[in-house]
């Protein structure tokens, strides 16, 4: 259903891939609400995903870019100010991967240039991309950037590798730089804390079943799917939140606020 929350509203969507992606669920969400967006992913994805597809279905322009090339994002950022014919309202930066987690290295043994990779990905393109979004003056006041991130960032899942560093880095860029987009801009930045997600990116996980198996258990509301993260998203980007910032946002069904839950109880005491 339409409320037409984001009617003339206009942005920047990073990391659709295919239709599991929750970039992509968003994308959908925000043109049913009104809004319009440019569509960005790096040029290998362009490849190997579905972007077109998306990018016909909500009339939006496709740009190609690699999110940790400043030059690049530099193109991006000027083109869709010109193709909006003025500034923009909403950026989703749903960006991220490891070498070391695809390779099969466990955290003990990283290869720390994959690393460094990963890293670069993950977090420190949302560093350049805040920094030119600041200084380009390119986001109109209130108006809302939004990153994905998990809870691994906070808790040990030892699979998750250096993504759950990433994660954390993520999450503090978004908090130091979202202090000064406010202050100055009036643009609120912040991170939504996603339940496992059986995303292209997440699958690669080892052991990933198990993570969405163990969070539905445990959260109270189950676990939050990626269509219901894009309705989420869509209320950050809205007016009904303009003094919401530097949050890290738990859309988990709960799971971040339970010690354990009486199935995993159930389950342990089967078993002794």
């Amino acid at each position: 259903m339409s409320n037409n929350l984001l009617k003339n509203k206009k942005g920047i969507i990073f990391g659709a891939l295919d239709e599991n992606s929750i970039a992509w669920k968003t994308a959908e969400k925000i043109h049913l609400q009104g809004g319009k967006f440019v569509l960005t992913n790096a040029p290998v994805a362009l490849r190997m995903g579905k972007l077109n597809e998306l990018a016909d279905k909500t009339n939006s322009l496709l740009i190609s870019a690699d999110a940790t090339k400043n030059e690049d994002l530099d193109n991006l950022i000027d083109q869709t100010l010109k193709h909006f014919n003025g500034k923009i309202d909403f950026v989703l930066h749903s960006i991220g991967m490891s070498v070391n987690v695809r390779k099969g290295k466990s955290y003990t043994e990283l290869n720390h240039e994959w690393l460094t990779k990963g890293w670069d990905v993950s977090a420190v393109s949302f560093h350049k991309l805040l920094q030119l979004l600041y200084n380009k003056d390119a986001m109109n006041e209130w108006g809302s950037i939004v990153a994905l991130s998990y809870m691994a960032a906070q808790r040990v899942f030892p699979n998750y590798n250096d993504m759950a560093d990433n994660k954390a880095y993520l999450e503090s860029i978004a908090r130091s730089f979202g202090y000064f987009f406010g202050k100055e801009k009036k643009v609120r930045v912040n991170t939504i804390s996603q339940s496992p997600t059986p995303t292209t990116a997440g699958k690669g996980v080892k052991g990933f079943d198990g993570y969405v198996s163990y969070a539905e258990k445990m959260s109270p509301l189950g676990n939050a799917s990626a269509e219901e993260c894009a309705d989420y998203t869509v209320t950050l980007f809205s007016d009904l939140t303009r003094k919401v910032t530097l949050q890290n946002l738990f859309h988990d069904g709960g799971f971040s606020n339970v010690g354990v839950s009486q199935e995993i109880i159930d389950i342990i005491s089967k078993n002794n």
